[in-house]
């Protein structure tokens, strides 16, 4: 086994009775082509809290841990081990989002999955909007459904702020099609995002979500930008960001470089020209 080769954790086997019952309570059937995928890293209590939320808006929802040192995956893997809805990945050692996204990916696309909708653990993004998103993906699938965040009164202002310059460089590489280059509550078609991502070593850590959306519409993958709402929780509350203004700041920056710089070589950063699909933001 490789130093950060991922482990299955596998699902214990209870009584057929038990699992019979287990399946006559989930409301929602099982999903051959769409699947929650949740990557997380020491996230503390909110990451059951998550999966909980997350598998009682669909089916299935797949757990990535990367790497996590705080034992936060271990009543996801109890609570695993007697729903067949859910499963958990573990990662030896931590990669990064992208790299936990890429190992789940992977496995998805290999269990014979389409689409992945991709939450965040920490609570922040809204698993009631979980249909809807699944929902314009099952409409159009070659799309990728972007969320758009609708702040409330918890969201940090340097934050907001920050985001605002992220997002006026992936509109300038874009031609506009990308609404919000940071929310990370998206669905994408699997395949081409892992064409995407086999072509670079980039897209590994926090800069994956911008650098997805981007190389996506570069592919000619239409983006549907739609609004989604979006909590900040306390740390009293359980809130836990592993965002580091200077270093992943510096990282989106040297990002932005990279796509400048290969969007005018290849002829992909064309900013006058009319972006692909839907576009603008449609009513939630």
């Amino acid at each position: 086994m490789g130093l950060n080769e991922a482990r299955t954790v596998p699902h214990a086997t209870p009584a057929s009775s038990a699992n019979d019952s287990s399946r006559q309570r989930d409301p929602n059937p099982a999903s051959i082509t769409h699947l929650v995928l949740i990557p997380s890293y020491n996230t503390g209590p909110r990451l059951l809290q998550t999966v909980r939320e997350a598998r009682a808006a669909w089916n299935p929802v797949w757990v990535v841990v990367d790497g996590s040192s705080d034992s936060s995956d271990a009543p996801v893997i109890t609570l695993a081990a007697e729903d067949p809805g859910l499963r958990v990945l573990r990662l030896l050692r931590n990669g990064g989002k992208g790299a936990a996204v890429l190992h789940g990916l992977r496995e998805a696309a290999d269990a014979g999955f389409s689409h992945a909708l991709i939450m965040d653990a920490d609570g922040q993004h809204p698993a009631d909007q979980v249909p809807a998103f699944m929902a314009e993906s099952v409409r159009l699938p070659a799309a990728m459904i972007l969320g758009v965040p609708v702040f409330d009164g918890s969201a940090p202002r340097l934050r907001v702020g920050g985001r605002r310059i992220s997002n006026w460089w992936t509109k300038l590489e874009t031609g506009g099609a990308i609404s919000d280059s940071l929310f990370g509550f998206r669905v994408y078609p699997i395949g081409p995002l892992l064409a995407v991502m086999a072509n670079t070593r980039w897209m590994r850590r926090y800069d994956f979500d911008a650098e997805a959306a981007v190389r996506l519409a570069w592919r000619g993958v239409a983006a549907v930008n739609r609004p989604a709402p979006v909590r900040y929780y306390r740390p009293d509350e359980g809130g836990v960001s592993h965002f580091r203004y200077g270093r992943d700041n510096a990282l989106l920056t040297w990002m932005h470089i990279r796509l400048m710089i290969t969007g005018l070589v290849t002829l992909k950063l064309r900013p006058w020209r009319r972006p692909p699909g839907p576009g603008p933001a449609t009513p939630a």
